[in-house]
């Protein structure tokens, strides 16, 4: 009777109705626990309709969480100074005793984490308003779909969410009186100018046990919107139990000749080129962030798990990304996080077309150029991790696929990272477990501003999903490495590096020779193409790429810049193999024999190769 008489006081309107009618006791029991602990002022049960979505946007905006910005249905959020990316640090597993994910994981004693986050949640959302909301990851009506529930005090995250990811009230009314589905319990807490006030006391703790992401005293939407990464680390548990994959990859369809149509993954670090990538002109996007992909009728099929877009805004300009840019300079439902705002109500950030304003609101407040933080750093007008957030039916390569219930079939799977050394720039593996062992598995990146810490140095990141695996990482590595084993024609894997420099450190590559790796991967899914053998992988020919250059980019591309991409760096390759031999023998638990076997042989074929070509072997010598 406690719980029935407390959710139905708190409940507006015909909230508490919604609730029951659900007939779920899991969901109940799970809601009433967290509405005593938390202790909100009233409750918002939002279900699919256009009106209770409707009413959330309007209380970010009634609330201050965010701000209307000249064109319509455009509206800016700011993060706290110090809230300004994910929380590495105090990101946390809650594990039972015994249980040891590696030293990769960050990890808490369960007893000690559930007694920090809950007193930590203890009344934190006295005088807030709780939305309760529901969603599906990935398409409703699927072998794909998990629901999932979000207890939240921002109007702001939920807004983001309701963008975000499909609406799955009726999911759960499906799901009945069943306990297997995804919870989140968020709470921005104290606030101050409408910003989270006791930052040392933000946490982000997840219970992979009982399907339960804690995040309290933050906004950022990395550390808050509980169905990105958070509840990708609750699906590569699900999906390790039940042999699928989880991954922080993009999806998109490649178009081939004659009209053929080829769907790629790809996974990239933060900042690296994923969602540049996927938006390529000409091509078509189902999603740039997460992945679910299985095997049907031996055939690898994949999911985008959202149907939204939270991206970094950084550089986005009229020139090199104009599908955005029209979106973004268009009416619609668009929320820019910690970006620069005029007092005109315009929308800027770094690396937009034209001059940058002198003065402005951002994350930091009143803004004028030259103004300094309390530590003396320079304040940039628009943070470098400043974020969009909108749906992907905006854009005008949007691929109507993206809802399609059986997924889409993959014919390539792309790693990439900031590497400026080492990986040429487009190269494909020897097969599956090559790909799975030397692209993915040993992808290394430079760190951004995506992720608290130093940019610039050079990280360890396999399958760029380091920061959100839940398993041990040997583990991980073995399940991919699985996953395609079985299969007669599996997905081509490729890796790609934007970022390599020359000894002046200037680029070799321009940002739009991107467009002509994908094409390239496209022909080499059919054997369209011949492609050279090295020690590493197959790379292009120069005819076949000078070919492309002029159909796909209309330029003439020059012998002598294809020698200096792709000449093979032999002391950097094998520097690199030590590295990652190193770290899997130190510091990953269980590795998979043939990850040491496979790396020590490509050494020994780099090694014959040097005592043949010596160190820098050019793709004309083979």
């Amino acid at each position: 009777m406690e719980k029935i008489d407390l959710l139905e006081n708190k409940c507006i309107g015909d909230c508490f109705n919604k609730l029951v009618v659900l007939n779920n006791e899991y969901l109940l029991n799970f809601i009433f626990e967290y509405v005593h602990l938390c202790n909100p002022k009233e409750i918002f049960v939002s279900t699919d309709s256009s009106e209770d979505i409707s009413y959330i946007r309007e209380n970010a905006l009634k609330k201050g969480e965010e701000i209307e910005a000249a064109i319509k249905g455009h509206t800016v959020h700011f993060d706290g100074y110090y809230d300004q990316a994910r929380d590495k640090e105090k990101t946390k597993y809650l594990l039972p005793e015994g249980v040891d994910l590696g030293p990769y994981i960050n990890s808490i004693a369960k007893k000690q984490g559930c007694d920090e986050i809950r007193n930590i949640l203890k009344d934190i959302m006295r005088e807030h308003t709780l939305y309760i909301q529901f969603f599906c990851l990935g398409p409703t009506d699927s072998e794909f779909s998990l629901p999932a529930v979000q207890l939240t005090d921002s109007a702001y995250v939920a807004h983001s969410q309701n963008i975000l990811y499909r609406q799955g009230y009726r999911e759960f009314k499906k799901l009945g009186n069943s306990s297997k589905f995804f919870k989140f319990v968020h709470s921005q807490g104290e606030l101050e100018n409408n910003i989270s006030k006791n930052i040392s006391k933000r946490r982000v703790y997840i219970d992979l046990e009982n399907d339960i992401v804690f995040s309290a005293n933050t906004q950022y939407g990395g550390n808050t919107i509980g169905h990105k990464k958070l509840a990708m680390r609750l699906a590569i548990n699900r999906a390790s139990e039940e042999h699928w994959l989880t991954e922080h990859m993009f999806l998109m369809k490649v178009h081939g000749p004659r009209g053929r149509k080829t769907y790629f993954t790809g996974a990239f670090p933060s900042l690296c080129g994923k969602t540049s990538t996927s938006m390529i002109k000409g091509e078509s996007i189902i999603g740039d962030d997460i992945v679910y992909m299985r095997v049907k009728e031996g055939k690898i099929r994949a999911v985008n798990v959202e149907k939204g877009m939270f991206g970094i805004i950084k550089g986005i300009n009229s020139k090199d990304d104009a599908i955005l840019w029209k979106v973004l300079n268009s009416p619609g439902e668009i929320i820019f996080s910690n970006v620069l705002l005029t007092e005109d109500k315009n929308v800027c950030w770094v690396g937009k077309d034209g001059d940058m304003p002198d003065k402005g609101i951002n994350h930091s407040g009143k803004w004028y150029k030259g103004k300094k933080d309390k530590e003396g750093n320079e304040i940039p007008a628009s943070h470098p991790n400043a974020r969009l957030t909108l749906d992907l039916e905006y854009l005008d390569n949007f691929d109507s696929k993206r809802d399609d219930p059986d997924g889409v079939e993959v014919g390539g799977i792309i790693y990439g990272g900031r590497d400026s050394d080492t990986w040429v720039p487009v190269e494909q593996s020897f097969d599956w477990t090559h790909g799975i062992i030397t692209k993915a598995a040993s992808l290394e990146s430079e760190t951004t501003a995506a992720a608290l810490g130093e940019t610039g140095i050079r990280q360890f990141n396999p399958m760029a999903n380091l920061a959100f695996v839940s398993i041990p990482l040997g583990k991980y590595i073995e399940n991919n490495i699985k996953f395609g084993t079985n299969i007669e024609n599996p997905p081509l894997i490729f890796s790609v590096n934007y970022f390599l420099r020359n000894s002046e450190g200037k680029f070799l590559n321009e940002v739009e020779d991107k467009a002509v790796w994908l094409k390239w991967m496209e022909l080499r899914v059919y054997n369209d193409v011949d492609a050279i053998k090295t020690p590493t992988g197959y790379i292009p020919e120069y005819q076949s790429l000078k070919k492309l250059f002029r159909q796909v980019l209309n330029k003439e591309y020059l012998e002598e810049d294809y020698i200096k991409q792709f000449t093979l760096r032999i002391p950097e390759n094998l520097a690199k193999i030590d590295r990652i031999i190193n770290i899997y023998k130190t510091k990953v638990d269980d590795t998979p024999k043939i990850l040491f076997r496979l790396l020590e042989e490509q050494k020994q074929k780099l090694q014959k190769a040097r005592e043949e070509y010596k160190d820098y072997i050019r793709p004309v010598d083979y």
